[in-house]
Order: C-alpha cells, then structure tokens, then sequence
C-alpha cells in the first residue's frame, strides 16, 4: 500500500491550515519542518533588508537548519511539500529539508500558499536544483474547496 506524507513549513500558519486539510483528503501523515530558531515577526518583515527572512533569501546557499528530522522517511511513497512563497520561490527551509533525506524513487509534490504572488517558477527552480527527484507540477492551494484538494491531490 503506498504511504503518504504531507510536509510543511508555516510561518504564520496558512500553509499549516492547507497541510492539514491536504493531510486528511489524502489520508497522510503530517510533519512540520519547523526551524531550529523559531522565526519571529522581525525575522518575516520582508521590508527590512536586514531582516532574518531577507538575509536568507537573498544567499542562494542559506540552509536555515530544522529542529528534528522525520526519521522514518523511507517508509513514503509520495511527499507533498507545503510552504509560503517567499520572494517568488521556495524559503530555502525547503532546501534544508529536502537535502536532509534520500528521497530517490519518491514523488515530491510541491505545494504553497502566498499572500500576493503565484506559484510561478518554484517548482521548476527545485527540479533544477534536486533533478535526481522525482518533481511534479506543483499548485498554489491558497482558497480551494475539499473537493478540488481531493481532486487534485489523487493524481498522485
């Protein structure tokens, strides 16, 4: 039987609230990829330049490191990657996470929320990045019915 997970990280608590729905519809498990530093509003203020959130995400290299590990990763099939956009693309939390792991002969879905933006290039930057992954189409899950989150969510 194949096995699920559903991987997040949530800075404000959106994504959390889409991976919890996308978690029940899909009958996965739930994990949090939470900073070792917890972020704080000054660290989110994407207006400051000094800001921690700015800082990261404008060094391509930054790998902002996780307060725990999955450690049974290799019991999943399929894992959905839930995360903001920020600046356009992936917080670089997600390359933290995904270069944590073997995930060779797995599916990665990724998914966001955003306050503004699309989904964009994301998916495509981390095909690039990780092209050893097995990468499908990724979707913004800002407002979308339980219907359309099954629906959507079963292609997989």
């Amino acid at each position: 039987m194949r096995k699920i997970l559903v991987a997040y990280f949530s800075a404000s608590g959106v994504t959390k609230g889409v991976a919890q729905r996308l978690a029940k519809v899909a009958g996965a498990d739930l994990f949090e990829i939470r900073p070792a530093v917890p972020y704080t509003q000054a660290d989110l203020n994407w207006t400051d330049k000094k800001s921690r959130s700015s800082v990261e995400m404008n060094d391509p290299f930054s790998r902002p490191e996780i307060a725990e590990k999955l450690p049974n990763m290799a019991d999943y099939d399929t894992v959905f990657v839930g995360f903001p956009i920020w600046w356009y693309v992936a917080p670089h939390i997600i390359n933290t996470f995904v270069e944590s792991y073997d995930l060779s002969g797995k599916t990665l879905v990724a998914f966001a929320t955003s306050g503004g933006s699309g989904i964009g290039k994301t998916v495509e930057k981390l095909k690039k990045l990780y092209s050893d992954v097995n990468w499908k189409d990724g979707k913004l899950l800002n407002i979308i019915s339980d219907k359309e989150l099954t629906d959507w969510a079963s292609k997989f």
